[in-house]
This record gives structure tokens, C-alpha cells and sequence, in this order.
């Protein structure tokens, strides 16, 4: 492919006609058909995202726009640059039924819990948006039966947990799983591993936005009991073979002793939803991280407020 030199610098092959590109802490993907020259893009990243992507789309389809956009799940993360593709490229987004409400919206997200622990990005969870977006006619339910419209050799799995409508899909032929944040191959909740390191690792969905942790380990089963050969997440690198598929297991049959959070809003009980949105959330538990939560904000203001000043004062002597 003629733009293999620039590939490695800004987006990465999972497996024959699948791509996927990471956004600061988030993956996306981008899928061609193996019957056609279509392809289809599997969720839309940050605000930050927009560029990239269609940077991406560029170097592997030149101007074909996808035909449609498949979302794993609704969470900010994951429809950063969505409007904005839709605006510009006029397709179908699709997403599971229990999805709807918080594309349409309908009803937000249940708040986000930055009682897990675990790490910055987990302390700061109470600054993530959980409003939800509205597509309006733009976003359609999945069919019922499974399968991805216009591409026959995906099908999608609802896996629940992590999201109320979330999916992860999969390709039977060679056992290419997109998992979504279904589970995720860094830990997440920790800035230095999501953003820099990403260790490869298979990891728990990114705690402080998961509201069910009973669906979350029974769509690991799931999952698992696939037996993929790769699995693509919303947070990490690709993972493969029988290394990947051993943690996956030690995932699940370790789940609760050693991955459900101690601490959490929903460690005991889940939220509630059903098609119309959220019904019901736990009451929140006393924050045990909130000194860090009050250390990282101060930490974060006192930065802003030096590089403030320093650059008043190199502006004072520059006039001078």
C-alpha cells in the first residue's frame, strides 16, 4: 500500500482491512469490506479527533467517505468528533438500541466515579461530560439479528457492563475482535499508562465509567468464549495469540477478587436503564480519593497560574 511509510506515525494495522488510530488516550477504527471497497469507521474519539481522522480516512480510501459509523457505545470518548463527520460526510450511524437515549438526547449517562481509584484519570472522572449528544434521524438502531449493514463478514455482540448499549464485533473468518471497552488492554485509569506507556496488558473497562460490574465480567465470557486470535480495544494496543487469550481468561475467572474496584458507586449495586434511558442510579459513597482529587486540581491551577505569569512577565521585558 503506497502509504505504508506514513502509516506508523499516525494510525496502526490490527489485521487485514482493519486500522485503528489513538487519540491522546482513545482508539478508533476504520474497516474495509474484504467484497468491496467499503468500509465503515467504529466510533469517532475526541473533539480532538476530527482532523486525524479524516486524515486517516484520506491516506486509506482517498475520497470515498465510509458508509456508515458503527459505535461500540455513546460515552464522551468515543463521540468527540461525531456531529461533525456526520455533518460533513451525510452517513448512517448505528449503535445498539439500549444506545439511543443518550444519542438522541434523550437521557445522560450515569455519573462518572472517581471513587475507583486507580489513577489520574480515574481521580478526575467527575469532570467527564455524561451529557448525551443528539444525532436526531442521523443515528439508527442496530438489526436484531446481529449483523453489521453492508458488511457481511462482521457481526456485532451486545456486551453490556461498561455501557447499557454497548457492542463489540467481531469477525468469525479470522477471529478479529473489536471489543470496545468491553475490557481494555492498559489500565486505564491511570494518565501514565493510558496516555504514554500502554503496556500491553488485558485489563478491566475503565472503572470510573462502568455502572454494572455483574454484565461487565459476564460480556467478558462472552467474549472469551469466542476464542479470538486479536482483539483491538477503545484504550490500548492490539493484542493476539494464546498470551492475549490467557489473560483474557484470567481476566474473567479473577474478576471480582481482583478487578472490580474496592471503593465505587456501583461495586454494589448497578445502575438501572432501560430503552428510554437511565432510571436509576446508587447514592454516592464518601470519595476516599478526594485529597487527591483536591491535590490535582490545586496541582493543575498552580501550573496554569506560573505559565500565566511567565508569560506576562517575558512580555513586560520583551516592551522594554
Amino acid at each position: 500500500m503506497q502509504q505504508q511509510n506514513n502509516k506508523s506515525k499516525f494510525y496502526f494495522e490490527v489485521a487485514e482491512n482493519v486500522w485503528g488510530m489513538k487519540d491522546v488516550f482513545v482508539n478508533l477504527y476504520m474497516i474495509k469490506s474484504s467484497e468491496n471497497d467499503n468500509w465503515f469507521l467504529v466510533d469517532a474519539g475526541l473533539k480532538t479527533s476530527l482532523m486525524k481522522i479524516k486524515k486517516m480516512a484520506t491516506a486509506l480510501f482517498g475520497d470515498k467517505k465510509p458508509q456508515a459509523i458503527v459505535l461500540t457505545h455513546g460515552h464522551f470518548d468515543h463521540v468527540g468528533s461525531l456531529k461533525k463527520l456526520v455533518d460533513e460526510w451525510n452517513v448512517p450511524v448505528y449503535a445498539h438500541y439500549l444506545e439511543l437515549p443518550y444519542l438522541t438526547g434523550k437521557s445522560h449517562y450515569p455519573p462518572a466515579d472517581p471513587t475507583v481509584g486507580g489513577g489520574m484519570m480515574a481521580y478526575m472522572a467527575s469532570l467527564y461530560p455524561t451529557d448525551p449528544i443528539d444525532l436526531g434521524a442521523h443515528v439508527s438502531a442496530l438489526p436484531d439479528d446481529g449483523t453489521i449493514p453492508g458488511f457481511n463478514e462482521w457481526h456485532y455482540i451486545h456486551t453490556p457492563g461498561h455501557a447499557f448499549g454497548h457492542i463489540s464485533l467481531f469477525r468469525e473468518d479470522d477471529k478479529v475482535l473489536v471489543a470496545g471497552d468491553a475490557f481494555v488492554t492498559t489500565k486505564n485509569e491511570s494518565a501514565l499508562d493510558a496516555i504514554f506507556l500502554q503496556t500491553k496488558r488485558i485489563s478491566r473497562p475503565p472503572a470510573y465509567f462502568t455502572p454494572d460490574w455483574e454484565a461487565a465480567n459476564e460480556s467478558i465470557k462472552t467474549l472469551l468464549l469466542l476464542a479470538p486470535e486479536v482483539v483491538a480495544t477503545g484504550h490500548g494496543k492490539p493484542m493476539q495469540g494464546k498470551d492475549m487469550r490467557r489473560q483474557l481468561h484470567y481476566l474473567h475467572e479473577h474478576f471480582f477478587e481482583e478487578f472490580v474496584p474496592q471503593h465505587g458507586r456501583y461495586v454494589n449495586e448497578p445502575a438501572v436503564a432501560d430503552a428510554n434511558g437511565l432510571l436509576y442510579v446508587p447514592p454516592l459513597e464518601k470519595n476516599p480519593y478526594l485529597k487527591w482529587i483536591i491535590a490535582g486540581a490545586a496541582m493543575v491551577t498552580l501550573t496554569v497560574v506560573t505559565v500565566i505569569l511567565k508569560n506576562k512577565k517575558q512580555k513586560h521585558l520583551f516592551k522594554m
